[in-house]
């Protein structure tokens, strides 16, 4: 057996890019790792996340944009480390966060990204804003 390249369209939940940020993942509560994200963004406060589709992030020379609030399914209820099912977790999802926890984004610009790097927000019409 071999890994192979997917070239198709079709192979993404919902859009190719799923960014969290430290402040959701706090007030979410359980491990980071049950959201999945691609790339988790340090410094934020809170749940500011949930202000940001429609925005831009720019990491160096890469752009990503931000199209909405993803929409949690059955998978944040498996513990990642013994796959233990817990369906509370999707409830608390739905009670405290609508349903809807981190970013469904998509890169305009690619290239290479590196931890620690800076992160700016680039509001639609607005000038950016420096992340940690």
């Amino acid at each position: 057996m071999k890994l192979v390249r997917d070239e198709s369209l079709d192979r993404f939940d919902i859009l190719p890019l799923l960014v969290a940020t430290d402040g959701a993942i706090a007030a979410f509560g359980r491990d980071r790792r049950r959201l999945r994200p691609n790339i988790v963004v340090g410094g934020v406060s809170g749940l500011d996340e949930r202000t940001w589709p429609g925005s831009q992030l720019v990491i160096g020379d890469v752009v990503i944009g931000i199209a909405d609030l993803r929409g949690r399914c059955i998978m944040t209820t498996f513990d990642p480390d013994t796959l233990d099912h817990d369906p509370n977790v999707l409830r608390d999802i739905v009670n405290r966060f609508g349903g809807k926890l981190a970013l469904n984004c998509e890169v305009l610009r690619g290239g290479t990204i590196q931890v620690k790097q800076e992160v700016k927000l680039v509001r639609s019409g607005a000038t950016a804003d420096a992340l940690a």
